[in-house]
């Protein structure tokens, strides 16, 4: 885009927001969009900046040149959403990109209409591929007894109970799938908070073991309780310092010098 272009698009952007136009403006935005032809989708781009209304309501719209960048780019991919590369049978890499990059480009800018839906795969496997199959004992479109039905069941419970989060919570009532909950709840997550680690009924249950008597829970409850109380009291007991054992200390021996006889 030169800077005649540029001030064509600028008289285009002065419709919709009485902007004024001078040369200076024409030259900045034709620096900024030096590479952006001045075609029917850089006009639209402009017309679809002023379609959407702005976040704030008090606020007034005034396109710049990099929205104009973006939303050209939008509407051309848009077109090229349900795009798919016909290749030719033996074409080297320079003839496929060369191809590749004409037909993006055709349907890109709306010379070629853009493709109403994807590709679809037609037609099913061969003769000879199902019978293939069949000889190693396929039966894909066979129908299940009702007699097979209760083993089915069968497994898929088997499957749904393995591990903690495939029953549910004894404690919280947590479904399967779902992790334990905490107590309480807030208006953001009103059964409560998920737990990282399930209940411990939850695991119990899930590998099996018995669930706890309240009778046994208590007796529990209070070994604990018996085994913290040992334990403040021999943190709270005096601790007495042994009294250092007095040491002798041996006389100093003492040796007289020897006289010379002489």
């Amino acid at each position: 885009m030169n800077r005649s272009e540029a001030a064509e698009l600028l008289g285009h952007c002065s419709a919709f927001d009485n902007r004024k136009e001078s040369i200076a403006a024409a030259t900045a935005w034709a620096s900024a969009l030096h590479d952006v032809p001045l075609d029917a989708d850089t006009k639209a781009a402009v017309a679809s900046y002023y379609t959407t209304a702005p976040k704030d309501p008090d606020a007034k719209l005034w396109i710049l040149p990099h929205h104009v960048r973006t939303l050209r780019s939008k509407i051309r991919s848009a077109r090229l959403e349900n795009f798919q590369y016909e290749p030719v049978e033996g074409e080297s890499t320079a003839e496929y990109l060369a191809r590749y990059r004409g037909q993006v480009q055709a349907i890109a800018s709306g010379r070629v209409p853009a493709p109403a839906s994807r590709l679809a795969l037609e037609g099913g496997p061969s003769g000879r591929f199902m019978r293939e199959l069949e000889a190693r004992g396929w039966e894909g479109n066979r129908t299940v007894d009702d007699d097979e039905r209760p083993v089915e069941a069968e497994l898929m419970d088997e499957v749904r109970r393995s591990g903690p989060l495939g029953i549910v919570c004894p404690s919280c009532q947590a479904a399967i799938g779902r992790p334990c909950k905490t107590p309480g709840g807030s208006e953001k997550q009103p059964l409560g908070k998920p737990r990282f680690k399930p209940h411990t009924a939850r695991l119990r249950a899930a590998s099996g073991r018995e669930e706890q008597t309240p009778e046994r829970r208590a007796a529990e409850e209070q070994r604990i309780r018996d085994m913290s109380a040992r334990h403040l009291a021999r943190q709270s007991e005096p601790v007495h310092e042994p009294r250092p054992a007095e040491t002798e200390i041996p006389d100093a021996e003492i040796v007289e010098p020897e006289q010379d006889a002489s």
